[in-house]
């Protein structure tokens, strides 16, 4: 036990919040939920903005959304299989250099941890204000969603939790 020890709460839920819409930062959140809810932990995902792109069924391009501004958001943003790296992505090419090594050295792929987060119970979260404001319906969204949340709802489902924010 460390020096605060005595007077802090040990937690061992994690919640995950993924604004980011790059596929290293991703990976990284997929791959730390999977971790945890191997270990017997309670893990959240909750997904706003930027990061509600790798939920998107559509894999591709799609101009969701009914006004002008939130379509052209949504086609620029694209899907799980457009997502940049944070750095060094040279115009869409090094995701898939990435993926590429990624499967030369056995790395399981975004998907399959997306899939493992399912199979292992990690509870994903869709954030409402940012589906509003991108013009993005649950039934853009994959079916692992299991709800989409406001933000009160996401602090009393994390309350908990360690929180992470990537």
């Amino acid at each position: 036990m460390g020096l605060w020890g005595c007077c802090m709460e040990s937690k061992k839920d994690l919640t995950i919040v993924c604004f980011s819409g790059e596929f290293d930062k991703l990976l990284a959140a997929f791959t730390i939920a999977t971790g945890a809810a191997a270990t017997n932990r309670k893990v959240t995902m909750f997904f706003t903005f930027w990061g509600l792109n790798a939920l998107k069924k559509a894999d591709g391009r799609r101009a969701l959304g009914k006004d002008l501004l939130s379509r052209a958001f949504n086609w620029l943003m694209g899907g799980r299989k457009q997502l940049p790296l944070s750095r060094f992505n040279f115009a869409g090419i090094s995701p898939k250099l990435m993926r590429g090594m990624m499967r030369k050295n056995n790395v399981a792929q975004l998907e399959e941890l997306m899939e493992a987060a399912h199979a292992l119970g990690v509870r994903i979260f869709a954030c409402e204000m940012s589906m509003h404001i991108l013009g993005v319906r649950q039934d853009d969204l994959i079916d692992e969603v299991q709800s989409v949340v406001g933000v009160a709802t996401f602090l009393n489902e994390s309350e908990n939790a360690h929180i992470i924010f990537i």
